[in-house]
């Protein structure tokens, strides 16, 4: 009875759109993409309004330097919310480019590429969050072997709608431009990072926009991923999980943080993040275990590209480079846990010396 009175109630809109241009294009725009982990993220106003209460006050300094890009966690905000909020406080655009994972490419058999949704908004806590414009236009300028349009992947990618939250709370008025980051050799996300920044940089000129000001960079991205259990059937603990083996995994990750993201942004600093964390044989195969090994690289390189292409050049006539600074590192096991059993949220995996993932906040200016 339920499934015939839901058929007839559709077939009474589908032919009331059929009569009404305006409302079946009303229908066509209500194009949203829905949350996707409503356990790690906050899915109510209420649920935030608890979560940023409960944050370390040192978090929530205010912040008078504007960022053009940051790099930001993606996991439970039981356990990351911190670091989250004092990353994101230096943005200050009202258009933030998101570049994510694409935890699940290998399901759709998506790589080489960069891919982006057709969804017309994306729904928050604290409402929804269009997407801008300018995403379609800047399609139009790309190259067809840059991108895929795929709904399924940015459906089901959790890691975009971990920042949307806090970045909405920050500016209302926010719109985004998300895309994600499959399987890519580091010569594609060349290849790609230059196609599309080329082309965020003419939209920016066309509609007066400032890097840093109007629009800004956001990249998703988790550190490594240790441990002996919850890892499917592998052992992702190299230098074993007493306190010597996480100490030696953490002294790696800040190293790899130094070595390569902070700092004057150039190429090869880039390309050696790629090398330390994706084997030299095969590109979708980790080395060091970050989510973000494609992300991060992708990211960095898109918003360099758009620095160059927008600032001013140096005295000497080269290029100008952004550059990153060490904001924080954190872990699930390193760091003390926001209280969210009571918020009906919870934690997505344990948190022990036995599993545990980490968190670098950088800026760039």
């Amino acid at each position: 009875m339920r499934f015939i009175l839901l058929l007839f109630v559709c077939c009474i809109c589908v032919v009331a759109c059929d009569k009404n241009p305006q409302a079946k294009a009303a229908l066509l725009q209500n194009h949203i993409r829905h949350q996707e982990d409503t356990i790690g993220f906050a899915q109510y106003s209420w649920q935030m309004d608890s979560i940023i209460s409960r944050m370390d006050d040192a978090d929530k300094l205010p912040n008078s330097e504007t960022y053009k890009a940051v790099i930001c966690p993606h996991d439970d905000y039981g356990y990351a919310g911190g670091l989250y909020y004092k990353t994101l406080s230096g943005i200050k655009a009202k258009t933030i480019i998101l570049v994510g994972v694409a935890h699940r490419a290998r399901n759709f058999d998506l790589q080489d590429c960069i891919i982006f949704g057709s969804y017309d908004s994306w729904q928050s806590p604290d409402g929804i969050i269009p997407v801008s414009s300018l995403r379609d236009k800047l399609l139009t300028k790309l190259n067809k072997k840059t991108y895929v349009v795929h709904d399924s992947m940015m459906q089901l990618e959790h890691s975009l709608e971990a920042i949307t939250p806090f970045l909405k709370r920050k500016n209302p008025a926010l719109e985004i431009i998300p895309m994600l980051v499959p399987y890519n050799t580091f010569q594609n996300m060349q290849l790609f990072s230059d196609d599309i920044g080329s082309g965020i940089a003419a939209l920016m000129k066309e509609e007066k926009l400032i890097y840093g000001k109007d629009i800004a960079v956001v990249i998703s991205n988790d550190a490594i991923h240790y441990g002996s259990e919850g890892w499917g059937s592998g052992n992702l603990a190299p230098f074993g999980t007493d306190s010597i083996g996480t100490a030696q995994a953490r002294q790696k990750d800040l190293d790899i943080v130094k070595e390569t993201l902070q700092g004057e942004l150039t190429t090869k600093r880039v390309q050696k993040f790629n090398d330390i964390t994706i084997m030299a044989d095969d590109y979708k195969s980790y080395k060091w275990t970050w989510c973000g090994r494609y992300s991060t690289p992708f990211g960095l390189l898109l918003a360099n590209r758009i620095e160059q292409l927008t600032g001013a050049s140096n005295k000497d006539g080269k290029l100008p480079h952004l550059t990153g600074t060490f904001i924080d590192w954190r872990s699930s096991i390193h760091n003390t846990h926001i209280k969210v059993d009571d918020l009906r949220m919870g934690h997505t995996a344990q948190a022990d010396s036995t599993h545990w993932v980490a968190y670098v906040g950088m800026s760039y200016q």
